[in-house]
């Protein structure tokens, strides 16, 4: 009987793992993914996906660093958390011999210095982070420059991100350094310089900043040109500003922790994200701006010429990747604190 009772047991548990083994974790950037998107490759693949969000990557990294790179299969980092992750181990290889649909992909964001080889991640999205502006407001009318973004008359009209590099490098543009400076000394310059910036600020949002413009909480934000993108199809009078001293350009990328339990689910997932009317559909329903070639020519007009979603080479030019840190990371993490204390 017992020797019964141990079979049965054996066999609950080989069908509990095997249905464990169906499931897909992912951690992904809030409002970056369609839910129909999910339930289709669901339906196609009978891999159930569970997702949770979160609204910042120095959060995204904290979580896997304590999790030990375990619970989740798939995450979403930006450049520069792509190569801190992968510098600390947290990150494990991609077979690209299970992604055909890889040779969709702009080689301009492929090889990249973050990952010279793709070996760890694949983009997923990439666009800009500049200013928008409601130039029904004449002050915010006026703003052109990051140094506008200081101005007193700006005092509580102003929305910026939760986002430490976002926002630390606001400061190093207006003296016009690179978003990626090592000295320690130019980064304790440029944090002395925002206190004044946050005394204009209303509203620190990663989530859905478009919001706060939208409802005129504010009239300046900065923020993605994908939440932008709709916040200026909603109200004409946002404008989207790439500020002369320069901006940030990102990509968002799909990769896999070290520590991840099912792969295999994970690299199904991530081919079927890089078909082109997947990729498609992603980028209509939240207009950032897609990696995917042959999926960018399924876009509607307006979005394929709009200079928010897919800007012209020439302000290109001024924007710049971030890119890791490296022990330097300390001196703007220290700021960030005092910046979120004041």
């Amino acid at each position: 009987m017992m020797y019964r009772w141990i079979a049965v047991m054996c066999l609950v548990l080989a069908h509990s793992s095997a249905m464990a083994a169906e499931d897909l974790y992912v951690y992904n950037w809030s409002e970056y993914m369609p839910e129909s998107i999910l339930q289709d490759f669901e339906k196609e693949t009978g891999i159930q996906v569970h997702m949770s969000t979160y609204d910042s990557n120095e959060a995204m990294y904290a979580k896997v660093k304590v999790l030990d790179a375990k619970g989740y299969d798939i995450v979403v980092p930006s450049t520069d958390y792509v190569a801190r992750m992968i510098r600390e181990g947290l990150l494990q290889k991609i077979d690209k011999q299970k992604l055909p649909n890889l040779k969709n992909i702009d080689p301009r964001l492929l090889g990249r210095p973050f990952d010279p080889e793709n070996d760890y991640s694949i983009p997923y999205m990439w666009g800009s982070t500049a200013i928008a502006i409601n130039t029904s407001d004449p002050v915010a009318a006026q703003v052109r420059r990051v140094a506008d973004l200081w101005k007193p008359e700006l005092r509580g009209k102003l929305l910026l991100p939760n986002d430490m590099r976002g926002v630390i490098g606001l400061a190093l543009k207006r003296m016009g350094r690179s978003l990626n400076e090592r000295d320690t000394a130019v980064v304790e310059q440029a944090c002395a310089m925002l206190p004044d910036l946050v005394r204009n600020v209303r509203v620190f949002d990663s989530d859905s900043p478009k919001q706060a413009l939208l409802n005129g909480e504010v009239s300046v934000a900065v923020l993605w040109n994908g939440e932008a993108y709709i916040a200026s199809q909603e109200n004409p009078a946002i404008e989207y500003v790439y500020p002369q001293e320069g901006y940030s350009l990102w990509i968002d990328n799909m990769c896999i922790p070290k520590n991840a339990r099912n792969v295999d689910a994970a690299h199904r997932f991530m081919d079927y994200i890089l078909r082109p009317d997947v990729a498609a559909r992603i980028a209509e329903e939240f207009t950032y701006s897609s990696p995917n070639v042959p999926g960018r020519a399924l876009l509607d007009a307006d979005i394929q010429k709009s200079p928010i979603v897919y800007p012209s080479d020439e302000v290109l030019s001024r924007g710049e990747f971030e890119t890791d840190l490296g022990p330097a990371v300390t001196a703007y993490e220290q700021c960030w604190m005092r910046v979120k204390t004041q």
